[in-house]
């Protein structure tokens, strides 16, 4: 499982005809499920999401968690972050999870991160075409994957 931390002062989603679905003050975090990932991958990555410190303190340091903050997370999943490109010029997303596992391991993600925050986690819709815009902070970019702790 591989995730993308945006921190951002802005993030929005935009799904064909629905209302978007905005935060500010948080992260954006991009979701990528391997066709190998279970249940421990999420919770590792769960962890280290909530007590990661990218937010500056009365210094300016980077020391402050999103809970210490009272941020919000917008987590969008994204099957091409395992995209396989070392043949060819087409991508191959061949080690994504398929929708059957990856569709439960999304709702536990999303619901178990949401236990750990002062407010309920906002999502986008798992496979729709998506539109989102950001505006990052820092700019701040991290990238974890649970395959290499």
């Amino acid at each position: 499982m591989r995730i993308i931390i945006q921190r951002v002062s802005q993030a929005e989603v935009k799904i064909l005809n629905q209302e978007p679905t905005s935060i500010n003050n948080g992260y954006l975090v991009l979701l990528g499920i391997h066709q190998d990932d279970e249940s421990e991958d999420a919770d590792y990555l769960i962890n280290k999401l909530v007590k990661l410190r990218l937010f500056g303190d009365e210094e300016g340091k980077m020391n402050r968690s999103i809970t210490d903050i009272n941020g919000e997370i917008l987590l969008i999943s994204q099957f091409t972050l395992f995209a396989d490109t070392k043949k060819g010029n087409r991508p191959s997303f061949i080690e994504a999870a398929r929708p059957e596992k990856a569709i439960p391991l999304y709702d536990y993600f999303i619901a178990n991160l949401s236990k750990l925050l002062p407010q309920p986690c906002k999502t986008g819709v798992f496979g729709a075409d998506m539109k989102i815009n950001l505006t990052n902070d820092g700019p701040v970019t991290i990238v974890i994957d649970s395959h290499y702790k």
